[in-house]
């Protein structure tokens, strides 16, 4: 029986990533679950920004939408949808944004907004805010599961830029530049490469064959030679999700 569930492995994944000092603007579920794991263990002074404008709070509950006033308990600050976009984003004040979508090219770009179906195309809520996050976080990190409809070449609408076209187009279109994207699903972590921002795996998950990866990605991808094997949580790690974090498992 595996020591951790998949969404953990996920949440301390991503939770890696993450630096001290960092400002990060982040939504609810697992993006929420690494931030807050993050800044428990090795990033104290991280700080969490949720889009409509609470900085730094300390929920007791993790609540059920961002509008929670659960998640608002013991904030540091109180500001507003156009503080936390305008005034912290859009100065260059995040570090990292964390998304989600349902598609995700070879390029970093996602799609939040519609997909191809054979009767058309099926319309979804859109970007929100992520379109302004990918533009002006210094760092992009999404979470999703890994299917073949989800990473693929193209997405079917570019809801929230990532390297656009590779290589140098998101700053020949006059967007920010962008120090990384990385995306965490159940079977590995993907990254970019420096020179033409085409995806690539970064780690694959414990217990997952490179086979696999390739049998649910609808991307072609970057392979290393000897693809490094996601670190596992450490028991510090899962203590904190499982009994002070996430203690009614709503989202690990």
């Amino acid at each position: 029986m595996s020591k951790y569930t998949t969404n953990e492995l996920m949440a301390v994944a991503a939770s890696h990533l993450l630096q001290d000092k960092q400002n990060v603007v982040v939504g609810i579920g697992l993006p929420q679950i690494a931030t807050i794991l993050a800044q428990n263990t090795h990033a104290p002074n991280l700080s969490i920004i949720y889009e409509h404008g609470v900085v730094n709070p300390q929920p007791i509950d993790m609540g059920v939408g961002i509008a929670d006033p659960r998640l608002w308990y013991q904030a540091d600050y109180f500001t507003s949808f156009v503080g936390a976009l305008g005034c912290l984003l859009q100065k260059g004040l995040v570090d990292v944004g964390f998304l989600g979508g349902l598609q995700v090219d070879q390029y970093g770009n996602l799609n939040s907004t519609l997909v191809k179906t054979d009767n058309g195309f099926k319309h979804y809520t859109g970007s929100g805010g992520a379109g302004d996050i990918a533009t002006y976080s210094k760092n992009i990190f999404v979470m999703m599961r890994h299917e073949k409809r989800k990473i693929v070449d193209t997405v079917d609408f570019i809801t929230s830029v990532g390297y656009y076209k590779g290589k140098t187009s998101r700053e020949d279109i006059g967007l920010p530049a962008c120090n990384s994207v990385k995306i965490i699903t159940n079977l590995c972590v993907l990254g970019f490469s420096k020179a033409d921002k085409k995806i690539q795996i970064d780690s694959i998950h414990p217990g997952v064959s490179l086979e696999e990866v390739k049998e649910n990605t609808g991307a072609s991808f970057l392979i290393p030679v000897k693809p490094r094997v996601t670190e596992e949580p450490s028991k510090e790690e899962i203590e904190l999700l499982e009994n002070q974090i996430d203690p009614d498992h709503q989202y690990i």
